[in-house]
């Protein structure tokens, strides 16, 4: 496994009354696409909602090339190099698509060579560039997100279930996308809950329950385990190839 660019050690976090994260230990590697699975409720976004300091960390560590992030404000934490793309994708509705991107681009103006990169990975944004992001398609509001977030170098990128409520076909996109950002070596953690799209994609997994890490390895070996599947997750990964 490559040295963790990210490390989460005994990290518990709280949502209003509620204690959510109950000491969650997690590796994420450097260059790598990590996913991190778990049943509905198990606290996955509320670690990712942690790790960029919307969530306020009560106890425990988080260190992102080594040094402690805990704590910080989430404006600082992203200048370090984090991306966070949210579940509700974080999208400002009612500019275009060309204000949401020059927004996301916070050191200046936009690298004209990266944007065509990116519309090579996402063609509609081409298309509707001028078009107000609250009139795309789910699945373009999705890949404005994802574009959002890397239209600068980011050195990990935090993904939160990008394939809800999205066609299939939308979904096949999303792939290619991801599997151009892997292809460059990007980091990612991935929160998803449509296993097939996750085991195509993850090379290292780690799996939650109950505000816990119950399981971390390598994807393939989970993939060709149907009964560690049931256990951890409640239903077998291979029945939704």
């Amino acid at each position: 496994m490559s040295e963790p660019i990210l490390t989460l050690s005994g990290v518990h976090a709280d949502i209003d009354q509620y204690h959510i994260l109950h000491g969650v230990d997690l590796q994420v590697p450097r260059g790598e696409l990590t996913v991190l699975l778990g049943r509905n409720g198990a606290g996955k976004s509320t670690t990712m909602r942690t790790i960029m300091g919307l969530t306020r960390l009560r106890r425990g560590e988080v260190r992102f090339n080594g040094e402690s992030i805990g704590g910080l404000p989430t404006p600082e934490i992203a200048r370090r190099g984090i991306a966070f793309v949210p579940e509700n994708m974080g999208i400002f509705a009612l500019l275009s698509v060309r204000e949401n991107m020059e927004l996301a681009a916070n050191s200046g103006p936009i690298d004209e060579s990266r944007l065509e990169w990116i519309f090579r990975l996402f063609p509609p944004l081409k298309r509707f560039w001028n078009r107000s992001a609250g009139n795309l398609s789910g699945g373009q509001k999705q890949m404005l997100a994802i574009a959002r977030a890397i239209i600068e170098p980011r050195e990990l990128l935090l993904v939160d279930e990008p394939t809800k409520g999205l066609a299939p076909a939308i979904i096949s996109d999303l792939v290619g996308a991801f599997e151009e950002l892997k292809a460059q070596q990007a980091t990612i953690l991935l929160v998803e809950q449509n296993f097939n799209f996750s085991r195509r994609l993850g090379k290292s997994v780690a799996v939650m329950d109950d505000g816990r890490i119950v399981y971390t390895g390598q994807m393939a070996d989970l993939a060709e385990d149907d009964d560690l599947q049931k256990e951890l997750l409640g239903l077998s990964l291979g029945a939704h190839a």
